[in-house]
């Protein structure tokens, strides 16, 4: 069979091959058979990007959801991502359908109900009013006008005509002059408000806006020209032109958002990175143990001012303990040096005295050989014995003050070993109860004054609870100290499994403990504290294979104008103590 030539032929036996070799007729296979018959090369499929980016840009972009889809399609295109953006552009077009589906009828015959009924201060004329310049300033977008038309009949059903101040200019006659017919006497004009609410608006836009966006300056200034548009706003067409522009403001906002957050997940990123650096560089980790568990504590949770100011108390200490540790390495190692020095020069004198010994021990041979009588020989024994006690007393004194900078180089190091020791205890336990790991009178006096001041600062309550064990001496006398110590260590469990993130427990002593509730009022922390109790009577306590059941009484008081720490935990010891008098296991508020 001779091989097709024109386009015709190879189409047609592309066609007669795909029945005959069974081969599903879709277009990859086609273009297959196609390309293996005309002997061609088959050429990839080209990514139409022109067209794309076109029918993209052709798109409507007033709405911030528009702006994303079109933000979505021009991503799908620089990737050349077919799916992507038929998905964006059907999901655009699905939810544009969907907006269509507007529930007329439900409206329509809402608009009946409210024009039949009787409003007061609303009559008839007054009505037509309303509906007329809805009408006609929203008609041609059928969203604007649906959306004008529920807002006007909520009006209508509160008694108050306030689409039509929102629809008619400042200026407008209808709107500014009154008369007697459609409003009551003593009531103002329902477009009085409007200014006051621009004013409003545009001071929002100033400091609330403002004020947050210092970091973005493009978007600061943003801020204040629509603040100063809104001021100077008087028409429906400025209104709407407006209302455009802070629709595009807020997709920059959220814009900004999602850059912010996308910011702080790279730094959270590379803050694990370093402590996972840290952590390998390391050979014993037990120096940086415990700070390198409380950064990947502020890692892994999700960041609060409470959990850091805890790291920062933890971190302190530890510094404090790094930096007395290193100076004691450093006194250590100046007395090592001070004792070798002193080594050397006592070798040096020694050496001296040793070599003058020597000279002096041949000249006294030298005499007795000299010697003719017994005389001469007692004056030269008394010589040699008098420089032998010299040399012996001289490597006494070297000997002790050897011995003593020995001493001092043991005492070093034993204080080097202390030091260590402290350190690794406090690495975990900085400025915390070492029994229950609550944090400690010492850290409760830091986090007590930070409390009182943001409490002063947001203006919100604060509320300070002193709760203590019932019959703990004889849970103690009964089962022992250590079931005492394991009842406080299991209480403080419950009360860190129960209570929020941000309130804090310390142990204030014995079997007493702290609770700080922030931005709770009284009414709130009471159930809290009450609910704390319910859970430690579901919580037993476990000594052996016997449930003890624990229970507390507590007092609760808010923090008042002018307290301190003392003032505030004695209303709160006297709330408890009445507890404790009125049977046991209940919670008191402070009168």
């Amino acid at each position: 069979m001779s091989t097709p030539k024109n386009p015709f032929e190879i189409a047609r036996e592309t066609l007669r091959l795909l029945a005959a070799r069974r081969t599903a007729p879709t277009p990859d296979n086609y273009l297959t058979i196609y390309h293996e018959i005309a002997g061609t090369k088959a050429v990839g499929h080209v990514f139409p990007e022109p067209q794309l980016r076109a029918l993209a840009n052709a798109l409507p972009k007033e709405s911030p959801d528009q702006l994303r889809v079109a933000r979505l399609l021009d991503e799908a295109i620089k990737g050349a991502n077919w799916d992507d953006y038929k998905k964006h552009l059907a999901d655009f077009i699905a939810a544009l359908v969907e907006s269509q589906k507007l529930g007329w009828s439900e409206l329509i015959a809402d608009l009946l109900r409210q024009w039949d009924a009787k409003h007061p201060g609303l009559t008839s004329a007054r009505k037509r009013e309303s509906l007329e310049h809805v009408l006609t300033s929203s008609g041609s977008n059928p969203d604007t006008l649906y959306t004008r038309l529920q807002s006007l009949l909520r009006s209508w059903g509160s008694g108050k005509d306030g689409e039509l101040g929102d629809a008619l200019p400042a200026d407008s006659g209808e709107a500014s002059t009154p008369t007697s017919e459609t409003t009551p006497a003593n009531a103002a004009p329902s477009n009085s408000l409007l200014p006051e609410l621009r004013e409003l608006f545009a001071y929002t836009l100033e400091t609330a806006m403002a004020t947050q966006l210092i970091e973005s300056p493009s978007l600061s200034v943003a801020a204040k020209e629509l603040a100063n548009d809104i001021r100077s706003a008087r028409t429906p067409a400025q209104l709407k032109e407006f209302l455009t522009r802070l629709k595009r403001f807020s997709f920059k906002l959220e814009l900004l958002a999602e850059d912010r957050a996308e910011l702080r997940n790279s730094l959270l990123g590379l803050l694990r990175l370093l402590v996972d650096n840290v952590t390998e560089l390391v050979l014993d980790d037990h120096w940086l143990h415990g700070q390198i568990e409380v950064v990947r504590d502020i890692i892994d949770k999700p960041l609060s001012q409470h959990a850091l100011d805890d790291a920062e108390r933890r971190l302190k200490e530890v510094l404090f303990k790094q930096a007395q540790l290193k100076a004691s390495v450093s006194e250590a190692r100046d007395a090592i040096k001070h004792m070798l020095a002193g080594f050397v020069d006592h070798l040096a004198d020694f050496a001296d005295a040793t070599s003058d010994y020597h000279d002096k021990i041949e000249n006294c041979a030298t005499k007795i050989s000299a010697a003719k009588d017994i005389s001469d020989l007692e004056t030269v024994l008394g010589e040699v014995m008098r420089e032998t006690r010299n040399i012996q007393i001289n490597a006494q004194r070297s000997r002790d003050e050897l011995r003593i900078t020995q001493q001092q180089v043991q005492e070093s190091e034993a204080r080097i070993k202390e030091l260590e020791h402290e350190l690794a205890a406090t690495s975990d336990l900085v400025r915390h109860d070492q029994l229950t790991g609550v944090l400690n009178r010492r850290g409760l006096e830091e986090i007590f004054s930070k409390e009182i001041a943001r409490a002063s600062r947001h203006e919100t309550t604060l509320c300070i609870a002193l709760l203590d064990i019932d019959n703990f001496k004889k849970l103690n006398d009964s089962l022992g100290h250590d079931a005492g110590d394991e009842a406080l260590i299991h209480l403080a469990r419950v009360c860190r499994d129960t209570l929020r993130p941000q309130d804090t427990v310390a142990r204030y002593g014995g079997e007493e403990f702290i609770i700080l509730l922030p931005d709770t009022s009284l009414d709130d922390a009471t159930t809290a504290l009450t609910r704390l109790q319910r859970e430690l009577t579901k919580k037993f306590f476990l000594h052996g294979n016997d449930k003890v059941l624990i229970t507390f009484s507590a007092g609760v008081t808010p923090l008042q104008a002018n307290d301190t720490q003392a003032s505030a935990l004695k209303r709160a010891d006297g709330a408890m103590y009445n507890a404790k008098q009125t049977g046991k296991n209940r919670v008191i508020a402070a009168n």
